[in-house]
């Protein structure tokens, strides 16, 4: 894809639990491609998954009725990855979650999808749209993490 100045692909998934999957498997296309790694094509995929399963369950608050963009722009260096959905957005960054309280049953074990998805991508950034009834998550992807 170098000679290719940027590439898009677009897939808009119901909103339900499972085609989460289909997000995956298409990001997962798209990084092989462009020349990825496999271990980093898996951490994106769990990204990806990730943001969708967000996208669906509290943007979408799981409401049939609406759906999920995703958008992946292949870069000559990058991979972009934004998974749209009709909520509001978050009102502020979570902070860390304490694993050990979690994994000791102390804490909900739910909650740590937003640090997950920041410890596999070089970037990822939480957007709430002008209309206040859209947002989106972008992540970025570098090809050579090793440069960045």
């Amino acid at each position: 894809m170098s000679e290719l100045k940027s590439t898009m692909v677009e897939v808009k998934l119901p909103t339900r639990l499972g085609y989460e999957k289909v997000a995956m498997s298409t990001a997962s296309a798209v990084a092989k491609l462009m020349g990825f790694p496999e271990d980093r094509i898996e951490d994106l995929k769990t990204a990806v998954a990730e943001a969708c399963i967000n996208a669906i369950e509290h943007g979408n608050r799981l409401n049939e009725k609406l759906s999920v963009g995703v958008e992946l722009r292949a870069e000559p260096d990058a991979l972009e990855v934004k998974v749209i959905d009709d909520g509001t957005g978050i009102k502020k960054q979570p902070e860390k979650p304490n694993i050990d309280r979690k994994i000791h049953g102390e804490e909900d074990p739910r909650g740590m999808g937003m640090f997950l998805i920041q410890s596999l991508v070089d970037e990822a950034e939480w957007v709430t749209g002008l209309d206040g009834k859209s947002s989106y998550v972008r992540l970025l992807i570098k090809l050579d993490k090793d440069a960045a």
